[in-house]
């Protein structure tokens, strides 16, 4: 066999070339970051991501739950800061100002910081508080910018300016393959004690939970066991590898503090919005373009003398709007119901895609896990007859926060 010969000449291009892409690699990778390698970096929608395993965090399945809390504690809360919001309140003899606090996690070495969005509203222009201010782990503070939110989600991205080697990166995990009694670790800033850890399990996926901010449907929510209080909005919720899984949100609480009942948002969906957030300044929702519709129920069937006793009554369309391309119809009969003004007479959505329509959870379900330009069945009722469309969705309307 004639072995294959390779020049001197060859050989310090092939060196030449190799050392190139091998600099150009760790440099796309230290300017990325293992937060967002995967998804950010070229994986289509809908493909899993592989996320970058944390080299300081020994494989869980042989260490003990000690040492894994005290090993993911030590990687993870460096990239874990404290957010003070403060807005200034007019009373009748003076301003003061009005303080809250939360938690946030490190995305990038450019400073790019996730949180609530609830954690960083105020009265301030674009509906962020007027002053923002971050502590990292080392003791400094930075003053922080907004950069965007997605007020459906309650989650936002704020900003600091801060040198690229003081930032230690919380890295994403993957939501989509959570089971109740995995194992669960919440860092955050309950109360101002800063950079406190807690465990537990999760207890429950796929809750319902609404925004209070918009009263919209976030898919997917983690509920867990580990203690989460006021402070710790915003903050991570990690596996045991030191991923993160889910954005520490809400707890149920009648006394305002923690009862065992805390929620997160999948860091699946974070990882859908955050590139818009950081492109546009806000996340772009597909949308079958028609006004808030009215839930058909029993009651309102009968008095109306409808066909059906569950759906949603389009009441408006938006001009050139996917519903209104489709040929959708809205109403004309102005009436108000429960403080909003709703036209009746419109066609009555009864299922999209297959999937029966009782209420608008029901439709966001469906219209939340697609994206913009993609084709839905949508089937109504108009008058006595059905009638079936295909709807091409289009931009949300950019709501504003």
């Amino acid at each position: 066999m004639k072995a294959y010969q390779v020049s001197a000449k060859q050989l310090v291009g092939l060196a030449l070339l190799t050392a190139f892409f091998a600099g150009t690699v760790v440099m796309v990778y230290e300017k990325i970051g293992p937060a967002l390698w995967g998804r950010w970096a070229g994986a289509k929608e809908g493909e899993k991501v592989e996320t970058v395993a944390v080299a300081e965090i020994t494989d869980p399945s042989v260490a003990t739950d000690e040492k894994n809390n005290s090993e993911v504690y030590k990687a993870a809360s460096p990239g874990v800061v404290n957010i003070t919001s403060t807005n200034y309140v007019q009373s009748w003899f003076e301003v003061y100002p009005q303080e809250g606090s939360g938690s946030g996690s490190i995305l990038d070495k450019e400073g790019h910081i996730l949180t609530n969005y609830h954690v960083v509203q105020g009265q301030g222009p674009g509906g962020y508080a007027q002053e923002l201010k971050v502590s990292l782990a080392n003791g400094k503070t930075y003053k922080a910018t907004p950069v965007g939110a997605d007020a459906d989600n309650d989650l936002a991205i704020i900003k600091i300016n801060a040198p690229a080697e003081t930032l230690s990166l919380v890295p994403l995990g993957n939501s989509g393959e959570l089971f109740v009694g995995k194992k669960v670790l919440a860092i955050g800033n309950p109360f101002g004690l800063e950079r406190t850890l807690t465990t537990g399990v999760i207890s429950g996926l796929a809750r319902p939970l609404h925004s209070d901010i918009t009263n919209r449907l976030i898919e997917g929510v983690i509920q867990t066991d580990a203690s989460i209080n006021p402070g710790n909005s915003g903050g991570p919720l990690l596996d045991s590898r030191g991923r993160m899984i889910g954005i520490n949100t809400m707890i149920f609480s009648p006394s305002g503090g923690s009862v065992g009942i805390g929620f997160a948002v999948p860091v699946d969906t974070a990882k859908r919005i955050i590139p818009d957030i950081i492109q546009y300044g806000y996340a772009r929702k597909p949308s079958l373009g028609i006004t808030p519709p009215l839930p058909i129920n029993q009651s309102i069937a009968n008095q109306l003398r409808l066909p059906v006793e569950t759906g949603l009554m389009v009441s408006q369309v938006y001009e050139g709007g996917a519903a209104d391309k489709a040929g959708i119809q809205g109403g004309n009969q102005p009436v108000r119901y429960q403080r909003q003004t709703f036209y009746l007479g419109g066609d009555i959505i009864t299922a999209i895609d297959g999937n029966p329509v009782r209420d608008y959870d029901d439709l966001d379900r469906v219209v939340n896990k697609k994206n913009i330009g993609d084709k839905v069945k949508v089937e109504v009722m108009r008058g006595s007859k059905k009638l079936s469309f295909d709807v091409t969705l289009t931009e949300r309307p950019r709501q504003r926060l």
